[in-house]
C-alpha cells in the first residue's frame, strides 16, 4: 500500500522532506521548501537527480504525485529527448530509457495514436516539434490536427519545453523555416516529418521519419483534424540535389539515408508535379526559435499552463485526469518532471489547473503539460538497478507505448 501524506501533514515532516529533497538535488533547502510539496518518500537516483512521492488533495480526491528533480547546473547531469529510433515509432518508456540507459525519464509530447480516416494507419508521431542531442527530428503538425486535451487561449502545437547548450530550461515556440528551391522557383515548406501537412503545403520526409506510410500526412485540414483525406497528392524524391523518383500518392517504407521524400497536396502537389527525374531540387530546413538566440540540445512539444509563477488563464478547472507535467525553476537550472498516479479507483487525477499549481509549489515558475492518461510514465534506474523501475501505476493493464520521452542522464551514480 503506498504511504499518503496529505495537505493536511505536519509542517516539520513537510519542512524535512523538502529540504531534504533540494539538498539532494543540489538545489537550497529554503527553495525545497518553498515548494511546499508533502513528500512521504524522496531518494537519490544520481548525484543531482532526485526522486519523490507525494500526495496532494485534488478537487475530485486526493491524487497521488511522483517527481523527478534534476539539477541542470551538476555538469555530469543533462537531458534530452527519448525516441524509438525514429519519428513515426512507438515504445514504451521503461524500454526508451534502457536502451539509452537513462537514470530517469517521463514521457513525452501528445501523438497520433488513433485514426478518423479508414484505411489510414494511425503513425505514432508526436504533435510537436522535437530536438534530440541538438538535431531537429520533426516539426509541428497543424494546431487544428493535434491530438490531446484543447489547448489555453493562444497556445500552439509548436510550443516547446527545450534545454539550451547553456544547460538553461526555457519556453519556446519552434517553428518549422525551410524551402525547396527549384528551377521553377522556390517554395515554402509546409512539414518536415510530421503526420499532418497543411492544405497546400509540402512536407519533407528524411529516413529519420520511419517506414510508417506518409498517407496521413494529406488527411485531415487547417480546421479539422477528421476532414477527408485529399486526393489531390503528389511526391517526388530528391537525392543529392536531384529528383530521382516521382509518384502520384504518398508512399511508405524505408527513406533512404541522404534522401528526401517531398509529399504535395493540393497546391503544393501542383508545385511538385512541374518536376520530372533528373530536376535540381535544393531541400533545406530548420526549427526556427521564437524566444531564444542559444541552440537547443533537447526541446519537446507540450502546451504551456505556467509562465514567470502565473497559471495561464483559461486552463481546464473542470476535467480531472491522470496527467504528466515539465517545469523549471531557478532561471532554468532545476527541472521538476511530474507524473500523477494511474490507479483510477484511487486516485482520480488533477485538472489541468491544479497540475499547475502542483508544479508551482513543487518549485517551477514555468511549465507545460505533456501527455497524460495511459500513456503517464516516470521511471527511475538507481545505482543499484540494472533497468528502469516504473514508479507510478499507468492507468492501462501496461505501459502504453509512446512517441518519445525526456530522458535525465548522469554520469555520477552518487
Amino acid at each position: 500500500m503506498k504511504a499518503r501524506l496529505g495537505l493536511r501533514a505536519g509542517g516539520a515532516a513537510v519542512a524535512a522532506l523538502g529540504a531534504l529533497a533540494g539538498s539532494l538535488a543540489g538545489a537550497s533547502a529554503a527553495a525545497a521548501q518553498g515548494g511546499g510539496l508533502p513528500y512521504s518518500r524522496v531518494e537519490q537516483v544520481a548525484r543531482g537527480v532526485t526522486y519523490g512521492q507525494f500526495s496532494v488533495d485534488g478537487g475530485k480526491g486526493a491524487v497521488t504525485g511522483y517527481l523527478l528533480t534534476v539539477d541542470l547546473a551538476e555538469p555530469r547531469v543533462r537531458v534530452d529527448l527519448l525516441t524509438p529510433g525514429a519519428v513515426a515509432e512507438r515504445a514504451p518508456v521503461s524500454q526508451l530509457a534502457d536502451s539509452a540507459r537513462a537514470v530517469a525519464a517521463v514521457n513525452g509530447d501528445f501523438f497520433n495514436i488513433t485514426e478518423e480516416h479508414a484505411g489510414v494507419a494511425p503513425t505514432g508521431s508526436s504533435d510537436g516539434p522535437e530536438i534530440s542531442g541538438g538535431r531537429a527530428l520533426k516539426a509541428a503538425v497543424p494546431d487544428a490536427q493535434r491530438f490531446g486535451p484543447a489547448m489555453p487561449p493562444g497556445g500552439t502545437t509548436r510550443d516547446v519545453l527545450g534545454v539550451g547548450v547553456d544547460r538553461r530550461a526555457r519556453l519556446d515556440r519552434l517553428t518549422l523555416a525551410g524551402s525547396v528551391r527549384t528551377a521553377h522557383g522556390s517554395y515554402p515548406l509546409g512539414g518536415f516529418n510530421q503526420y499532418a501537412l497543411p492544405e497546400g503545403g509540402i512536407g519533407a520526409y528524411t529516413a529519420g521519419w520511419g517506414t510508417v506510410s506518409r498517407e496521413r500526412a494529406v488527411c485531415g485540414s487547417d480546421t479539422s483534424r477528421a476532414a477527408a483525406c485529399s486526393t489531390d497528392t503528389y511526391e517526388v524524391t530528391v537525392r543529392h540535389g536531384r529528383v530521382t523518383a516521382a509518384a502520384n500518392t504518398p508512399g511508405q517504407g524505408a527513406i533512404a539515408p541522404g534522401s528526401t521524400v517531398l509529399v504535395g497536396r493540393d497546391a503544393g502537389a501542383d508545385t511538385l508535379r512541374a518536376l520530372r527525374v533528373g530536376d535540381r531540387a535544393d531541400v533545406a530546413e530548420h526549427l526556427a526559435p521564437a524566444a531564444s538566440h542559444v541552440p537547443y540540445t533537447f526541446a519537446v512539444g507540450g502546451f504551456t499552463v505556467l509562465r514567470d509563477g502565473d497559471p495561464l488563464p483559461g486552463l481546464d478547472t473542470k476535467t480531472a485526469a491522470v496527467r504528466t507535467a515539465a517545469g523549471f525553476g531557478a532561471g532554468g537550472r532545476t527541472l521538476y518532471l511530474l507524473a500523477l498516479d494511474g490507479t483510477a479507483a484511487a486516485d482520480p487525477g488533477l485538472t489541468v489547473a491544479e497540475v499547475a499549481d502542483v508544479m508551482r509549489r513543487a518549485g517551477a515558475d514555468d511549465a507545460v503539460n505533456l501527455d497524460g492518461g495511459g500513456s503517464t510514465t516516470l521511471v527511475t534506474r538507481g545505482p543499484g538497478d540494472p533497468d528502469a523501475i516504473v514508479r507510478n501505476n499507468p492507468s492501462g493493464v501496461a505501459e502504453r507505448p509512446v512517441a518519445n520521452a525526456v530522458g535525465v542522464f548522469s554520469t555520477a551514480r552518487s
